[in-house]
């Protein structure tokens, strides 16, 4: 289904970028209904070349003219996008915000128009389709806007609802994790050139090792340690490497990063 609205993106970083280029490829939304924002000229010029998608300066007339606007912007900075753009904001607008912590109610205080917020946690696997994002909606928010929230975000991976108090968890865990999965990927990589593989080989099988265990994952609906115990024969080469694992305690060193970046996305809400 075609989202017939305007969208205005307010930042043109990655993420943006990784939206426009999914709901182009989707057909979803049309290059003529997409207006970004930044403030690097070089920024804008490569995306308007790039999709053909409208650029404009200044946030507030971008804000305007758009149905849909999604704050692509730093949590740092947030507060000030939405004071400077609060007059044009108001109930015909749906807001999406990426801004990692930064809560539904903080967004509503300071856009009094009372337009409708909806919060979204996307990751950086969106850049190639196969990103993981968790949405949460505002108290003004209808299904129906949930609906086209859920159609921009899938358009770029796997898109689901949840409870806006897990979204600092989701946060440290499927927003962080690609950090997480990209230290394991070179660590796996490393240790086959320790083992004599060629470099650029060991990082293509340590690489596709990891996407194709996400896929059996996703794809048969197994839990993981069933999966890991058809890899793991009694006596055999990876019950020894899995007993390593547990010797250092990756297991919990993952848990404990997961908790330590859903703490700091709760700390970056609080500001």
């Amino acid at each position: 289904m075609v989202i017939d609205k305007t969208i205005a993106f307010l930042g043109g970083g990655n993420m943006a970028e990784a939206l426009i280029k999914g709901l182009l490829a989707a057909g979803v939304v049309t290059a003529d209904r997409m207006i970004v924002n930044d403030v690097s000229a070089e920024r804008l010029e490569h995306l308007q070349k790039a999709y053909g998608v409208t650029v404009q300066k200044s946030q507030k007339e971008a804000a305007s003219a758009a149905d849909i606007i999604l704050l692509c912007v730093k949590p740092q900075i947030i507060d000030v996008v939405l004071a400077k753009n609060a007059q044009v904001i108001d109930a015909s607008k749906l807001v999406i915000s990426i801004a990692a912590g930064v809560t539904v109610a903080r967004i509503e205080k300071v856009l009094s128009g009372g337009p409708r917020v909806v919060r979204v946690m996307p990751n950086t696997p969106a850049l190639v389709l196969a990103g993981a994002a968790g949405i949460a909606p505002g108290t003004k928010a209808s299904p129906e806007d949930l609906a086209v929230t859920q159609q921009i975000f899938g358009a770029v991976g796997r898109a689901v609802m949840v409870d806006e108090k897990l979204m600092d968890a989701v946060t440290g865990l499927s927003g962080s994790g690609p950090a997480y999965v990209f230290t394991i990927i070179d660590a796996l990589a490393d240790a086959g050139v320790k083992q004599g593989i060629a470099r650029p080989l060991a990082l293509e099988l340590a690489a596709q090792t990891v996407l194709g265990a996400a896929k059996m994952v996703l794809e048969t609906g197994e839990h993981p340690g069933k999966l890991r115990d058809m890899v793991a024969s009694p006596g055999g080469t990876t019950i020894e490497g899995l007993r390593v694992l547990e010797q250092y305690r990756v297991r919990a060193a993952l848990m404990d990063a997961v908790e330590a970046a859903a703490r700091k996305a709760e700390e970056l809400g609080r500001k």
